[in-house]
């Protein structure tokens, strides 16, 4: 059993101090990236992640847009300095910002940009300041389908942006060259900038305020405590072997040809061992992701299970987790396999090691979630302006699974997002040439449990001019499975409409690069969270609750929680204990 090292000489007073003080800090750095963003994918929907690192690249804090960036930050900087130690590739100084776009080190996409800071304080690094944003536009092919990383935008390696204060003129251009909406590209670079120059301010004051050597000690402590919460937690997890499997519906490119998610867990005194040695080798189409994407899946589902409130999330909390990525599949895939839709396969992977760690702690995990953005990303020329647009609707809110305590949430982006936010519906037609028709929560597709799972939603956008709209969705085929009896969720279903055409018999699947005419419509709906327990043991008042809030039909309460109603919609007592008593004589039969 290891036991973390406590800094005896931090100062408990000064420790609090700088643990609210860092989370002050990174909380400005996003709300100043917000506020200074051009693209609504940053300022509306959070698709961005700041925080605060140590010298050598350790989490301190992190103001979190996206949960699964907290690695692959971390990385890119420990990336960073590998290259600027080697012979040749000059040195990092006061003034200097890092950037870098590699999607095999940030584990993400080339949308995402990385711009990093180093904090000098009396002539030593002591800290980095770090931005990663996503940017609409970086190049590549609209759309469709890509099967390598060279096809999907501009890659800028390891370099400076700025070098002792001074602009990369160059890099600035060659960016501008490579993107489509240079304006709006460069705003939101000088967005990141601002907020990894406001975590630079003010973390160089928290030093100026206090010194040096007592607030690094302060945060070491910070992290320590953080360790021993985590060990704590996880001792209180019967030791053992945990396996489970789902899959994917497909890649992308071979439509139809599942991918395999396996996932072990390995539980030992304090410590907790993620093998993920036998998840998918890397795929053929664009669902893949790089190993600091690996590493994240763990680190998110672990948080949850140890140390959810702890914060600032730091790597203390982190310690006591080891990950087995090796180097080649679709959570640690290797050049120059694609990456365009990173996020979709890492959100089920993190469902999977939930689902077996149900196992052990089925009070703590949780039924499987939507697990996809149902994102439609869309281009076209403005009928108003003459002008190229790209604008995209979501990310779509579906169900959460329910846990042994309590139903799922609804409406709710799904896990590798955390923070972010669907855009609002005015936003989206001020600025494109689209109508919102509908946003409602899909009835019936919570998965059915003694605790329900959460209600998917549906979103309905008519096409008002001609537009191009791409929506490369999945878990169509896996719907969110239920726990302990609990019924699976919806599944995910996207689909186009022309024209007056009844949506009732349209084809679902995904929607590549599909040209939209006016009156066209696009349905996206989210799929619901998977059930907790048997139906039969809900509580009938509950579902009788549920059937006037129309979360389920009057079917459905009777089909799958055995509750029969009155015409006013009240319990029938009598029926309904006919019902499940037929229920469970059935079931004793059977067995």
């Amino acid at each position: 059993m290891n036991t973390p090292t406590q800094h005896k000489h931090a100062d408990a007073v000064l420790t609090e101090i700088v643990r609210n003080g860092v989370l002050a800090v990174t909380e400005e750095m996003k709300t100043n990236l917000m506020r200074t963003a051009y693209n609504m994918i940053i300022y509306e929907a959070l698709d961005f992640t700041v925080g605060l690192f140590t010298a050598e690249g350790q989490t301190i804090s992190i103001g979190i847009g996206l949960p699964s960036f907290i690695r692959g930050m971390s990385n890119t900087i420990k990336a960073k300095l590998a290259h600027y130690a080697e012979p040749g590739n000059g040195s990092i100084g006061p003034g200097d910002i890092l950037v870098t776009n590699d999607a095999y080190i940030t584990g993400s996409h080339l949308n995402h940009f990385t711009f990093s800071q180093p904090i000098f304080f009396e002539g030593k690094l002591s800290g980095w300041a770090c931005c990663m944003a996503h940017w609409p536009d970086v190049g590549g092919a609209l759309g469709g389908v890509t099967s390598d990383i060279y096809s999907e935008g501009i890659q800028i390696p390891v370099m400076k942006y700025q070098d002792a204060g001074r602009t990369n003129e160059d890099l600035v251009r060659i960016i501008k060259t490579n993107v489509r909406l240079a304006d709006r590209a460069m705003g939101d670079l000088r967005a990141q900038i601002v907020a990894v120059n406001t975590g630079h301010r003010r973390f160089s004051e928290i030093l100026q305020r206090y010194g040096r050597e007592p607030v690094l000690k302060s945060i070491a402590n910070i992290m320590d405590l953080s360790e021993a919460a985590a060990r704590a937690r996880t001792r209180s997890i019967p030791d053992g072997v945990y396996e489970a499997e789902s899959f994917m519906d497909d890649d992308g490119l071979d439509i139809g040809a599942r991918v395999p998610i396996k996932v072990r867990v390995i539980k030992s005194a304090d410590e907790i061992t993620v093998d993920l040695s036998e998840v998918s080798p890397q795929v053929r189409g664009f669902f893949n992701s790089g190993p600091s994407t690996g590493y994240s899946c763990a680190q998110v589902a672990y948080k949850c299970l140890t140390s959810p409130t702890d914060y600032p999330i730091n790597e203390g909390s982190f310690r006591p987790l080891k990950v087995v990525v090796p180097e080649g599949t679709v959570v640690s895939a290797s050049k120059p396999a694609a990456m365009r839709k990173w996020m979709t396969f890492p959100m089920t992977v993190v469902d999977t090691i939930f689902k077996a760690m149900a196992q052990a702690i089925p009070d703590r995990t949780i039924a499987a979630h939507h697990a996809d953005l149902v994102i439609a990303l869309f281009h076209g020329v403005s009928p108003r302006d003459g002008k190229f647009f790209i604008g995209f609707v979501g990310p779509t809110g579906g169900g959460w699974g329910a846990k042994q305590t309590e139903d799922g949430m609804s409406g709710v982006v799904c896990s590798n997002d955390g923070d972010t936010h669907n855009s609002p519906c005015e936003q989206l037609e001020a600025k494109y040439p689209i109508l919102i028709e509908r946003q409602a929560l899909r009835a019936d597709s919570g998965g059915a449990g003694r605790h329900r799972g959460g209600l998917g939603t549906e979103t309905v956008v008519r096409a008002r001019a001609s537009i191009s709209v791409d929506v490369q969705s999945d878990r169509m085929h896996c719907p969110p499975w239920g726990l302990e009896g609990g019924h699976a969720g919806a599944a995910n279903e996207v689909f186009v409409v022309a024209g007056g055409e009844d949506p009732s018999v349209a084809h679902t699947g995904k929607v590549r690069n599909q040209r939209l005419r006016p009156g066209d419509r696009l349905f996206l709906r989210a799929g619901g969270g998977g059930g907790f327990g048997p139906p039969q043991q809900r509580d009938p008042e509950q579902v009788a609750q549920d059937v006037r809030q129309g979360y389920v039909s009057v079917s459905n309460a009777r089909e799958k929680y055995r509750v029969a109603l009155c015409a006013d919609g009240t319990v029938d007592k009598q029926a309904t204990q006919a019902l499940r008593s037929s229920t469970a004589t059935t079931a004793a039969t059977v067995m």
